[in-house]
C-alpha cells in the first residue's frame, strides 16, 4: 500500500473506531467482543483499502463489513451455547440525581435486555434505523437487501422489543424493582 493511503487509513481507523465500537456493542452486548469485532472490521477493510479509498463512502463499507463480521460472528457453533448475562457497562454521571440517575441505568439495562432478546437480523436493522439514523434506503444498503425487508424487520424486531420490555417491565413491578 502507498504511504498516502496507508496515511488515509490511519486517520480513518482513528476517526471512526470508536463508533464502529459502539454499534459493535449494540449489536453484541459485549464490550470485549465489540472490539474484536472492530478488529477484524479494520483489518479487512485495511486489505481493501485500496478500493475503498477510491470511493466515496468508505463509512459505508466499514458499516456493512462491521455488520457481516458481527453476522459471521453470530453464525458460529460456540457461539450459539454462550449466554451473555451481565450488566450495561455505563459510567458514573456525577451531576446527576442518584435517583435520576438509577432510574435512567434501569431503563437502559431494560431497553438492551429488550434489544439482546431479539434475533440477529432484526437488532442490526433497529441499530442501523434508530442507533445509527440510517434511512431505510441506507440499512437496506448496508444489509444488503431490499427497503421492504428492512421495513418489515424493523416492525417485526420492534414488535419483538415491545414484548420483551413488557415483561421485564411485569417481572419488575412484581419483584418490587420499579
Amino acid at each position: 500500500m502507498r504511504k498516502a493511503d496507508e496515511d488515509r487509513f490511519r486517520e480513518f481507523a482513528r476517526s471512526h473506531a470508536m463508533a464502529m465500537r459502539r454499534s459493535a456493542f449494540l449489536l453484541c452486548g459485549d464490550w470485549y467482543l465489540a472490539e474484536d469485532l472492530v478488529q477484524t472490521t479494520l483489518i479487512k477493510l485495511h486489505r481493501a483499502w485500496p478500493r475503498v479509498v477510491g470511493t466515496d463512502r468508505p463509512v459505508q463499507y466499514a458499516r456493512r463489513t462491521l455488520l457481516r463480521c458481527w453476522l459471521d460472528e453470530q453464525r458460529r457453533p460456540w457461539r450459539r451455547a454462550e449466554r451473555r448475562d451481565g450488566l450495561v457497562p455505563d459510567g458514573a454521571d456525577a451531576v446527576a440525581d442518584p435517583a435520576l440517575a438509577q432510574q435512567r441505568q434501569d431503563l437502559r439495562g431494560q431497553l438492551f435486555e429488550a434489544l439482546s432478546a431479539i434475533p440477529p437480523r432484526q437488532r442490526a436493522v433497529i441499530v442501523l434505523r434508530y442507533f445509527e439514523s440510517l434511512t431505510v434506503g441506507e440499512a437496506a444498503e448496508a444489509l444488503g437487501c431490499s427497503e421492504g425487508t428492512v421495513k418489515s424487520q424493523t416492525a417485526r424486531g420492534l414488535a419483538a422489543m415491545k414484548a420483551v420490555w413488557n415483561e421485564v417491565a411485569e417481572t419488575a413491578s412484581r419483584s418490587g424493582f420499579s
